[in-house]
């Protein structure tokens, strides 16, 4: 594929990438401030949307493992599988909301400023790291496997950060659920 193409290919999804980039967010927002009534509270959900996270993590290593030992075809499938399984986490997560009433930590001392700078980053993180995914997925599928490769280096540790601090949030919160 030439050069012009593949920039034509990449700029035809730039729009979507932008409109996904913010609606995302703003659309799990004003979700997460949204109460469905009479509705019996999803409280099943959080062990299993931190295990999706999880298994992200998982997914995203073993990708990395993948297309370094050039194992392109696999890497290709892992990476759609860990997309999946993100947007089957932020589901989730949403619906839960949506349903029950959110959990307060109730740790003290270090352990509660250890909490807040894990959740705070992990939030700023997933909403930031929305627009790599996208981007170094449209390189990918457009074949521009050199601007890919650049950003990949920045997306995997931020995806990576994203998927284990749910985890641990999860894990740090789980004492204090109803």
């Amino acid at each position: 594929m030439s050069k012009s193409k593949e920039i034509l290919d990449e700029k035809k999804y730039n729009k979507l990438i932008v409109v996904l980039s913010v609606l995302i967010p703003v659309v799990v927002a004003v979700l997460f401030g949204v109460k469905i009534p009479n509705v019996e509270p999803l409280t099943f959900l959080p062990p299993i949307y931190a295990s999706v996270n999880a298994i992200t993590a998982l997914v995203l290593v073993l990708a990395f493992i993948a297309i370094k030992n050039k194992k392109i075809i696999l890497h290709k499938r892992l990476m759609t599988f860990a997309i999946t399984l993100s947007v089957s986490f932020l589901i989730m997560y949403v619906a839960y909301h949506m349903t029950s009433d959110s959990t307060k930590f109730g740790g003290e001392g270090v352990a509660k400023y250890m909490y807040y700078f894990i959740l705070l980053t992990h939030i700023l993180l997933s909403i930031i790291v929305i627009p790599f995914v996208l981007i170094t997925y449209v390189r990918a599928i457009t074949n521009n496997i050199e601007k890919h490769k650049k950003i990949a280096r920045i997306t995997f540790p931020l995806w990576l950060y994203v998927a284990v601090t749910g985890v641990v949030v999860y894990i740090m919160i789980s004492p204090y659920y109803a």
